[in-house]
């Protein structure tokens, strides 16, 4: 694999649960982990249906499409409880989806959540985004691809942190453009 093949990674930036009714969704480009190529938007739903959509048409319309070659999500969920269906996104734009988290997290607690809130038809979503599993610190769901070769794409993106940098830079954009100035790490 190329040293500085292109990827995209996407966080959603801060919004008020209770006043907003959709939040703001940033990708970023990049070569590996090197060079930053480009900045994306666009916006989803507070705890609605329309991350996948959304996303997909982002990653397809940018100029970057032809030569990305994976999509970095920090997170199976933006906007609250909007949750990403990974194998419909990578099936969408025809590309690897790898979701990373620095902590495992309790998929347990978050379907009862989505239960006790009336969003049930969410849970088959986190179902269905594959087993939870470890490369190296972080933790990884995969779609459209092995878990060796997403272990090759973090390898070759992580520089700066312990996640992948376009992730990194995703969320630090996202918070200085919302807040005014980024805060917390990635």
């Amino acid at each position: 694999m190329k040293r500085e093949i292109r990827v995209i990674g996407i966080d959603d930036a801060p919004f008020d649960k209770f006043r907003d009714k959709t939040a703001m969704l940033v990708g970023i480009v990049y070569r590996g982990g090197q060079f930053m190529d480009g900045v994306l938007s666009s916006r989803a739903r507070v705890d609605g249906e329309d991350a996948t959509g959304k996303i997909a048409s982002m990653v397809k319309k940018c100029k970057f499409r032809p030569q990305l070659r994976c999509i970095f999500l920090k997170g199976i969920a933006v906007a609250g409880f909007n949750v990403i269906d990974i194998n419909r996104l990578s099936k969408a734009t025809a590309l690897p989806v790898i979701v990373v988290m620095r902590r495992a997290p309790r998929i347990k607690e978050m379907a009862d959540a989505l239960a006790k809130i009336g969003m049930e038809n969410k849970i088959k979503l986190l179902e269905n985004a594959g087993k939870i599993q470890k490369i190296g610190k972080l933790h990884v769901q995969v779609a459209g691809t092995t878990l060796n070769k997403a272990g090759e794409f973090l390898k070759l993106s992580v520089s700066h942190a312990q996640i992948p940098e376009p992730l990194r830079i995703a969320h630090l954009v996202a918070g200085g453009i919302i807040d005014g100035e980024s805060r917390g790490h990635a």
